[in-house]
């Protein structure tokens, strides 16, 4: 599920803040942008968002910086080669203006803090404390989100279901003239290959169409797949992780509804079948999002 968590805070005079994203996935997948000296923190902060999050694709993102930096100053040796460059690429181009100062000093890593020295503050136990519960705070901001999300999403799967019972239902409507149906389509047959002039016994035939009956029944099919959507709506009422479980589960309504479709001896049964495949594909999709 999609979300967004963001926590800060000050230790030591260096102020930090969090900023965790996550996007749907089909597991759990981690990244961490951490400022340098600070990778000794990620085995932790991988556990600590374990304990919270079983699905979705995580980036969360470090940022430090310095409470008491003071004025900031340009960096002697990179302001030289910037000026040298300008100089360099003004002078390749006729008529071009000298370059301007405040654009120099805008460019990336030409100017500091006073104060910097060159890095990130080291991970001091304190600060460290202090990162690490700001990264829970994050997480915590993020998993209401995910819950929220959540919440809307499982109004789209109850609807889904519904439909996937109605077409259920109509299947097993349709189902019931299969065995009228293929006696007629039987005896249509017979009479072309046959001719007027020829005839098999009542009992033959009535043989014939309990043979195709029997093969084309659909009704432990289903039967099973009243069960799924019983077991489904179960699931969407307990607590998470339960994706992983409707994902095998969607994976039985796949294979009802596709024998369905094979046993099917009538256009209209067929046609629910296919209706019935859509709609277990878009619930499908839909249970890729939730944990």
């Amino acid at each position: 599920m999609t979300g967004f968590g963001g926590a800060g805070g000050e230790a030591g005079g260096i102020a930090f803040a969090w900023e965790v994203r996550s996007v749907n996935n089909r597991g759990l997948e981690l990244r961490f942008r951490l400022p340098p000296g600070w990778d000794v923190l990620e085995p932790e902060l991988r556990l600590l968002a374990g304990t919270r999050i079983r699905r979705g694709s995580v980036n969360a993102a470090l940022t430090l910086r310095a409470e008491d930096q003071g004025p900031a100053a340009p960096d002697p040796e990179a302001l030289e080669r910037v000026i040298r460059l300008a100089h360099e690429v003004a002078a390749r181009i006729p008529g071009a203006p000298p370059p301007r100062a405040e654009l120099l000093l805008a460019l990336p890593g030409v100017l500091r803090g006073a104060s910097a020295n060159g890095g990130p503050p080291a991970p001091t136990p304190d600060l460290r404390a202090a990162v690490t519960q700001g990264f829970a705070d994050a997480l915590a901001m993020l998993e209401r989100g995910r819950l929220e999300e959540g919440a809307r999403l499982g109004l789209v799967m109850t609807g889904l279901l519904a439909e996937i019972a109605r077409l259920r239902e109509a299947a097993e409507t349709a189902a019931e003239d299969q065995p009228r149906q293929q006696r007629a389509r039987m005896l249509e047959t017979l009479q072309s290959l046959l001719g007027e002039g020829l005839s098999l016994p009542e009992e033959r035939i009535a043989q014939e169409v309990a043979l195709l009956a029997s093969r084309s029944d659909v009704r432990e099919e289903l039967d099973r797949l009243a069960s799924h959507i019983d077991a489904a709506r179960a699931l969407l009422t307990e607590p998470p992780p339960v994706g992983r479980k409707l994902d095998f589960l969607l994976q039985e309504f796949n294979r009802e509804a596709n024998t369905l479709c094979s046993k099917s001896a009538s256009v209209s049964l067929t046609a629910i079948g296919l209706s019935l495949k859509a709609a277990i594909e878009q619930l499908r999709e839909q249970v890729q999002n939730i944990e």
